[in-house]
């Protein structure tokens, strides 16, 4: 227990508070059992770090441990708890939980047995709650932290605040909020730095080292997630990295899944399961008709890598600027929206807005007549009634 008192009070007294995501002001943090879901990289240390040290005394009453330590090796989850909570432990912050073997079941015995404690654990994007052995998605508030915004990112940038926006609002009134917003920074200066290295937020740390740990963070999902949370076979790794590549390049990717099998070597079923896992797993982004009643044997219309950091770690090269934009657009807003495919545009949000994704010169013609249609247009400051800047959608969350 002093190693994990010990690398507890290293990591707070590191932890910076200079930025703080605006997710940490949405989580009900009162709840007695509370679920962070997320990739790799995304920050889910740094914010239960951030919490404490803003909102806790660090004293025996509050304990931050990551379970893939080695500690647990030879000692028990339950154990430690009993031994925390007999010495006045009342905060309970677990980190990396899938890396415990039955992680879920003795969180649901710590939870019943010590209801004086209160309990928040992270883990993978893939992490099952609903369909784990111990069902917890009763006791659980779950929530899920995305990379950073094109908002959050400019604020790291820039140090200024920048409100948030609904999508309802940035539709009704786009014009005075990129006005408020230009006030402060030309959006536009930043927005190719954000899509190539502003997604992660380590691309504080060391720049020229990004996108590499984009790859690291990217294999580590594929050859350790995937095969531990959806016992992904390992000699399909190689495959998935190959199909990632392809997706990478496309204008954007519409997978022919029969010829897509047989060109990479993969059972049709069990690649169009492995779709799914790579959604999950929070690399791709699936686009589907309909959103509602998506099972894991239905082909998507689309896919795209899930954030456009991606298409540049897998092709500096190659990427292709309509992907990139319909890339960052589906990113932003599937956070909090439904996003759907559509024919008569590009996507339909929250099943009632339908959005073309293109360049400033990008006309109506394709949703001409088309109820609630609107252009997303890139490389343009300000708007008119049915175009809005594509770089104000990176102001929802």
């Amino acid at each position: 227990m002093e190693s994990i008192d010990e690398k507890f009070l290293k990591k707070i007294d590191t932890t910076s508070l200079n930025f703080v995501r605006s997710m940490i002001d949405k989580i009900r943090w009162e709840a007695r059992l509370i679920g962070i879901k997320g990739p790799r990289g995304v920050g889910k240390t740094t914010l239960l770090l951030q919490y404490i040290k803003k909102n806790l005394p660090i004293d025996h009453t509050t304990l931050y441990v990551s379970l893939d330590n080695i500690w647990f090796a030879q000692n028990s989850l339950v154990d430690m708890v009993d031994h925390f909570v007999k010495r006045g432990g009342k905060y309970l912050f677990l980190d990396e939980v899938h890396k415990y073997p039955n992680w879920s079941i003795e969180i649901k015995n710590i939870y019943d047995d010590f209801p004086e404690l209160k309990i928040v654990f992270t883990g993978s994007s893939m992490l099952e709650i609903l369909n784990a052995r111990a069902d917890l998605s009763r006791r659980a508030v779950i929530y899920h932290l995305q990379g950073l915004s094109f908002r959050e990112f400019l604020a790291i940038r820039t140090g200024n605040e920048f409100s948030l926006h609904s999508v309802e609002n940035l539709i009704e009134n786009h014009v005075s909020i990129a006005r408020e917003i230009l006030q402060k920074v030309k959006p536009l200066e930043h927005f190719s730095a954000y899509l190539n290295h502003g997604y992660f937020p380590f691309f504080q740390e060391v720049p020229d080292l990004y996108h590499q740990r984009l790859e690291e963070v990217v294999n580590m999902t594929l050859e350790i997630e995937l095969p531990l949370l959806r016992s992904v076979d390992i000699s399909y790794i190689p495959k998935l990295k190959h199909l990632l590549h392809i997706i990478s390049e496309s204008v954007p990717f519409i997978p022919n899944v029969t010829k897509l099998s047989e060109r990479i070597g993969i059972n049709r079923n069990t690649l169009v399961s492995y779709l799914f896992f790579l959604q999950e797993a929070h690399l791709t982004k699936n686009l589907y008709k309909d959103i509602k009643g998506i099972t894991q044997m239905q082909k998507p219309e689309k896919i795209y890598m899930e954030n456009t950091n991606f298409q540049f770690a897998f092709t500096p090269k190659n990427a292709d600027l309509g992907n990139l934009r319909e890339t960052f657009f589906i990113n932003q807003l599937s956070h909090a929206h439904t996003v759907e495919y559509v024919k008569d545009g590009d996507f339909r949000i929250n099943g009632k807005y339908i959005f073309e994704v293109g360049g400033k010169n990008k006309t109506a013609e394709q949703i001409q007549g088309v109820k609630n249609s609107f252009i997303a247009a890139d490389d343009i400051e300000y708007g008119n009634p049915k175009k809005i800047p594509l770089w104000l959608f990176g102001f929802l969350y």
